[in-house]
């Protein structure tokens, strides 16, 4: 287990994708008996992962979301309809394999791991991993939602399981999330990572009325001017107006980079955390896929900031890694025709 600041030293040594393998990937599609270039992303996502993993024969056969669970006591603001109960009642769900993305995994053929970051209430469940940080964040309306120690923990626990799913034989990490509240956190470091204001950047979230997306929106800018993050140094944004769910999101990233490990971006959550890891390591884009364009205003920004284009555009906004899962199944498609379609010289053409 590494320090955070061998972590920085470490991130420091920019890591590349393997030309070769990429070129090849492509010659592959080049050759197959349909129009070059014709099943789009598809194509891009299979050379990619060429990439990251050095060799053509590319395999994403085992595969797991990694749920994040935590709180974030700027509920207090009135910035959500859903009680603070609901983020441990949800994540026992997704431990007990009911949940959205648990019936969509079993389709995808995917486990799950779910993980206690900081949940006002630590759930009674042996199927949920505790690596908590503390019993949600603070008021960032108040003060920092967390402190820097805090912040450094959570990222390297992100790294941490990073580093376990790998050694357990994994071939491709899933970003999600479960926390009431953390479309908050997320919108005011989109805002904050992406310089626009922040009604630009701010929906609502799990269904919230007129009124409470003002409150949501006045939230934001309050603990903006109270905090007065530095958008050039990701860890002050990060401690200051950032969640335990975002920053070990944050942490998956980079802990996936350095292992050479593609993730996949889910939603607004997974998304602002990616473009967080990027502000610590610009080389971590490179182990990054995205899956869909999540319904929430900032997501959109966000991706293009990534320069990724997403798979999926469905309007989703659910979480919990949904829409991560639900892109497994087209690469799955891609990675069959790369694999298995007749070459044009085989047919004579």
């Amino acid at each position: 287990m590494v320090a955070y600041e061998q972590l920085l030293s470490l991130l420091g040594r920019e890591r590349e994708l393997d030309p070769k393998a990429m070129e090849q990937a492509s010659a592959r599609w080049d050759q197959l008996a349909k129009p070059v270039g014709s099943l789009g992303l598809l194509e891009e996502v299979v050379v990619k992962l060429a990439g990251i993993q050095g060799c053509p024969d590319v395999r994403i056969a085992k595969r797991v979301p990694m749920v994040m669970c935590s709180d974030n006591r700027v509920l207090a603001q009135g910035v959500a309809q859903t009680p603070d109960q609901i983020t441990a009642a949800m994540a026992g769900l997704i431990a007990d394999g009911r949940s959205s993305v648990c019936i969509m995994a079993d389709r995808a053929g995917v486990d799950i791991v779910t993980v206690d970051m900081g949940m006002f209430t630590p759930p009674a469940h042996e199927g949920i991993l505790n690596r908590r940080i503390a019993a949600g964040t603070a008021d960032m309306t108040l003060g920092p939602a967390m402190s820097r120690e805090e912040a450094k923990r959570a990222i390297m626990t992100g790294v941490e399981l990073a580093e376990d799913m790998k050694a357990s034989g994994y071939d491709i990490l899933v970003t999600g999330e479960m926390g009431i509240g953390n479309t908050t956190t997320s919108s005011a470091l989109a805002s904050s990572l992406l310089g626009l204001e922040v009604e630009s950047v701010t929906g609502r979230g799990a269904g919230l009325s007129d009124q409470g997306l003002v409150r949501k929106v006045q939230a934001i800018q309050k603990a903006k001017l109270v905090n007065c993050p530095d958008p050039k140094d990701p860890l002050d944004l990060l401690h200051k107006l950032g969640g335990f769910d975002i920053a070990s999101l944050c942490g998956v990233f980079l802990g996936g980079a350095l292992q050479g490990f593609p993730v996949v971006i889910d939603g607004l959550i997974s998304a602002v955390s990616a473009l967080l890891a990027t502000r610590f390591c610009p080389w971590a884009r490179n182990y990054m896929l995205a899956s869909h364009q999540s319904a929430e205003p900032a997501a959109q920004a966000i991706l293009q900031t990534l320069w990724l284009l997403p798979l999926i555009r469905a309007g989703m906004r659910l979480g919990e890694g949904t829409g991560a899962v639900a892109a497994l199944p087209l690469m799955d498609m891609g990675l069959a025709v790369y694999r298995d379609l007749i070459t044009s010289e085989a047919i004579g053409l």
